[in-house]
């Protein structure tokens, strides 16, 4: 049993006898029932010591928890609470408390459609129920598509990630004509632009793998998983989405923005490395420094008319032949 969980039921135990008015509890008392309430959890002999509730009751006396209970001895040798009515499952909540869980409750119910949080259903509801947030619709919408190929393998990747299990996938991309068997070691699972990706290890390289590729997972207890430590903030934080290069090392991609939008890529920056290179009447010239990759085209294109990319060469040139290619597919209808 894990030791948070030991905790909480030394606490409860604590806590129904201290507001016991019939029985006087000693230190040794405790330490008796405390030992007797975890053999009852645990099925195994556990003894806490003297030291443990000694600690367990000044964490409960102080606002470590939010308890603040009113613990006192008494005829130097007694504990109790002080106030009678007082027990550590009756804390009172503010209205700020309120508002600030109702907010969270509301923010969770936007994920529990999805297969991962099917169990919390049944606790988001308690919530709801307990703090009178049924009646209050919803003021937070989160982008989500519970329809996209690929999410019913979200909960044995994340579970696998999480237990650090190896995973035999059957995955078939887009170029390929056959479908490949790949043994990975999960390290991450990552949403962008609503396509999630399995970021894992494969043969010497971290590779990513989008989930709406794969076909069947299987986990491969035969194989040791290899725990890469993965960081993710330093692994994307050359990119814009989810596509890494190993080799490729990052550019200053330098763009020009129309007066009109410029405002908007000003305070929602392409990336965390965009920075305003020249301002005049026409518009904004920025720099960003990333790897040139599908993700940031894509970006660039959704521009449309109000952008132009000014270096490097390379991505001026891929970009344009992909606005020729777009209006020829519009020309040649006239």
């Amino acid at each position: 049993m894990s030791s948070n969980k030991n905790a909480l039921i030394r606490y409860k135990t604590l806590d129904k006898c201290l507001k016991n008015k019939y029985k006087k509890y000693t230190l040794e008392d405790l330490m008796e029932e405390c030992s007797e309430a975890l053999f009852e959890f645990e099925g195994k002999e556990s003894f806490v010591s003297k030291r443990t509730v000694q600690l367990d009751l000044q964490n409960m006396r102080s606002e470590k928890f939010g308890y603040e209970a009113p613990i006192e001895v008494y005829e130097r040798r007694f504990y109790r609470y002080s106030d009678p009515e007082y027990s550590i499952h009756q804390i009172s909540v503010n209205e700020n408390d309120l508002k600030a869980m109702n907010n969270a409750v509301q923010i969770l119910k936007q994920f529990k459609d999805f297969s991962m949080f099917k169990e919390m259903n049944g606790v988001i509801q308690k919530l709801e129920d307990s703090i009178q947030s049924t009646t209050q619709k919803s003021i937070i919408h989160l982008d989500k598509n519970e329809q996209l190929k690929g999410l019913e393998h979200i909960d044995i990747l994340y579970e696998s990630i999480l237990n650090k299990k190896v995973l035999k996938i059957c995955y078939k991309s887009f170029k390929a004509r056959e479908m490949n068997i790949l043994t990975v070691h999960p390290q991450l699972l990552k949403e962008y632009n609503n396509r999630w990706f399995l970021i894992c290890y494969h043969k010497n390289r971290i590779m990513n793998l989008a989930l709406d590729r794969m076909e069947e997972i299987e986990i491969d207890d035969k194989t040791e998983y290899i725990d890469k430590d993965f960081n993710a903030d330093r692994y994307f934080g050359e990119v814009i989405g989810a596509t890494v290069s190993e080799t490729q090392r990052p550019q200053n991609v330098i763009f020009f923005i129309t007066k009109k939008h410029a405002p908007y890529v000003k305070t929602k920056p392409f990336h965390h490395s965009q920075v305003i290179m020249e301002e005049d009447e026409l518009g904004t010239t920025f720099k960003i420094c990333v790897q040139l990759n599908f993700e940031l085209e894509r970006m660039i294109l959704g521009m449309g008319e109000f952008i132009k990319v000014l270096a490097p060469r390379k991505l001026k040139q891929r970009i344009h032949k992909s606005l020729k290619e777009a209006f020829n597919n519009y020309e040649n209808e006239n």
